[in-house]
């Protein structure tokens, strides 16, 4: 079956933003975000790709949010380690810990549902009020859960703020967290970064690990951080065209006619939609690059298709266009036109784009060699 669209995946990029990451934290590992399919990626693509490649010493381990994700991805062989970075059922969570993968707890109940053996990383609420025990009582919970026979591998926190222009609550919640830090007994993992945080604190609030999400698949966490870390976009979205038509002047083209030719047109009915996660707000706004050139999206977005202004072009049936790509648009501006973030944009791209991974132009030991 011949895919209507593909998310190209850049294993070299990926690699270089971790590199890139690693170095701005003062070369700490990476705890990969696997989250929403690895941010849209294709979270198992993506583990087949790097579990091939045990040498790549910048990469620690991934996280998951949720059971589900956590057990498609331990269907895979992984030798690097997985961790559930919020709370499950606690069947599924003994479950996983039987299974190897890391668990996330924040209270004594949550660790009484694992079985003993298990490892556990401690969440520790510094500020953002989501999950986590208070610092004040991070410890007694460490020990309490080494009584019930549980492994305290890491601990851990998450900034609220870390992307905004005042850092003010971003450091208050880093020097709480260091101050426990200072507490902790030899070889307990501690890590608190992800994306902004990397950029905005840099080594200090590196410490054993880092986590960050968007800034590894390419984008900065915010307009602040632009640049400030040399990343790569690691996808690119295309889609194929499905059918070329002419329209004359004053014909209206899709729901509601928003959009009428002016003077005759060609139009390209490109195969991506709404329900694959490309924003219907972006109707009126949207670009799309065909043969190198960027031309306009006529009309309104729809739900399996778009239409794409061709005019002086030769195209036909079964070429591509891209929708994402590092030069542009990128996530960032399509999500603009959307109203939205890259994020979301990012990790809403459906099931029906198929995932394909590029491999490394040249090997990591060649390139060591």
């Amino acid at each position: 079956m011949h895919a209507r669209a593909v998310a190209t995946l850049s294993l070299e990029a990926l690699i270089h933003n971790l590199r890139a990451l690693s170095r701005h934290a003062g070369g700490v590992p990476v705890l990969l975000p696997f989250k929403a399919d690895a941010y849209g990626h294709g979270a198992l693509a993506l583990a087949r790709a790097l579990e091939a490649m045990p040498e790549l010493d910048v990469l620690w381990g991934y996280g998951v949010a949720s059971a589900d994700e956590a057990f498609e991805l331990l269907e895979l062989p992984l030798r690097r380690p997985l961790l559930v970075l919020t709370p499950t059922d606690p069947a599924d969570a003994a479950e996983l810990a039987r299974r190897g993968a890391r668990v996330t707890v924040s209270t004594l109940e949550e660790g009484r549902a694992l079985p003993p053996g298990s490892s556990v990383h401690l969440k520790v609420n510094t500020g953002m009020n989501r999950l986590g025990v208070a610092p004040q009582q991070a410890l007694q919970l460490l020990a309490d859960l080494e009584a019930l026979g549980l492994r305290v591998e890491g601990v851990f926190s998450h900034f609220a703020s870390a992307d905004a222009d005042d850092l003010t609550h971003a450091r208050t919640q880093l020097e709480a967290f260091e101050a426990l830090c200072a507490q902790l007994p030899p070889g307990v993992l501690r890590h608190l970064s992800s994306s902004s945080g990397v950029a905005a604190f840099g080594p200090r609030g590196a410490f054993d690990l880092i986590r960050p999400g968007i800034s590894s698949y390419g984008y900065p966490a915010c307009e602040r951080d632009r640049g400030l870390i040399p990343l790569r976009p690691v996808m690119t979205l295309r889609a194929r065209i499905g059918l070329v038509r002419e329209v004359q002047p004053g014909d209206p083209v899709s729901y509601g006619g928003l959009w009428r030719a002016e003077t005759p047109a060609t139009l390209a009915v490109v195969s991506l939609g709404y329900a694959d996660g490309y924003p219907r707000n972006a109707t009126g706004q949207a670009q799309a690059v065909v043969q190198g050139v960027r031309r306009p999206v006529r009309g309104r977005i729809c739900m399996d298709q778009m239409m794409l202004d061709v005019t002086g072009l030769t195209v036909q049936p079964g070429d591509w266009v891209e929708l994402i790509s590092p030069g542009g648009p990128d996530a960032d501006e399509v999500a603009s036109w959307g109203g939205t973030i890259s994020y979301e944009l990012l990790v809403r791209l459906g099931r029906r784009i198929e995932r394909r991974v590029v491999p490394m132009s040249v090997p990591l030991e060649a390139r060591h060699g």
